[in-house]
């Protein structure tokens, strides 16, 4: 959904990215929010299938056994345009088109010691100096938000990026960004209780609180508006 330039249009809450990364002084947001929000969004779901079970040395599965939540995927596109900012003059925009939020979104896919961590992290690498102990690479959580209704803790699983067009220092200055990732449940939090890790889990709990919610709804508004007894 792109943003209207008419005046009494609605006003459009933006979609982001909220990567929460854990430094000494707590948690410190990274957050990318949507230039545009994506026309089309992609949403599926796997439950655990009982029947691909080798089912060799123990009794068989019952059809309507889900041990788990299913798992969730969304996927979408996100369009990057340097124009706007050209138009008013930021100096960014100028200079490197739509190259930053390219870089923070693909910060999203890699192990981070924060922001200025990094940056000190890889200065010290260029310089020829090698991290003095080794450590185990993760990658902070990642939130999904698109409004109020779905805000799920999320790994990105896929990222491609097409450049369409360019400044005169190969900058691009427009882009397609397209996105595919898997929600975490609350199960993948179980091994360590951090800040960021509760974080997740209330964010998931309170989305699924939603949805529980309006599933209740639907059902109450699928009787009001029935014809007649089903023919069960």
């Amino acid at each position: 959904m792109l943003r209207s330039g008419y005046t009494r249009s609605p006003k459009v809450m933006p979609g982001a990215f909220v990567q929460l990364i854990e430094d000494i002084i707590g948690i410190v947001p990274n957050i990318i929010t949507f230039q545009f929000n994506p026309e089309a969004i992609t949403r599926g779901r796997e439950p655990w299938n009982p029947f691909e079970v080798d089912q060799a040395g123990r009794g068989a599965q019952a059809p309507t056994v889900q041990p788990f939540n299913p798992e969730e995927t969304f996927s979408f596109t996100l369009e990057l345009h340097a124009a706007d900012g050209m138009e008013i003059g930021n100096p960014l925009s100028i200079s490197v088109g739509v190259a930053a939020e390219i870089a923070a979104l693909q910060k999203l896919t890699e192990p981070t010691q924060g922001l200025l961590g990094d940056l000190v992290a890889s200065a010290t690498a260029l310089a020829g100096n090698a991290s003095p102990i080794p450590e185990r690479p993760s990658v902070p959580i990642t939130l999904l938000i698109l409004g109020p209704g779905i805000i799920y803790p999320i790994r990105i699983t896929s990222m491609s990026v097409e450049e369409k067009e360019f400044n005169p220092l190969l900058y691009p200055i427009q882009a397609s960004v397209s996105l595919e990732m898997t929600v975490l449940t609350p199960d993948v939090f179980k091994c360590s209780s951090t800040v960021a890790n509760e974080a997740a889990k209330a964010c998931y709990n309170f989305t699924k609180l939603q949805e529980d919610a309006l599933a209740t709804l639907n059902i109450a508004n699928s009787v009001l508006n029935m014809p007649g007894p089903l023919p069960i």
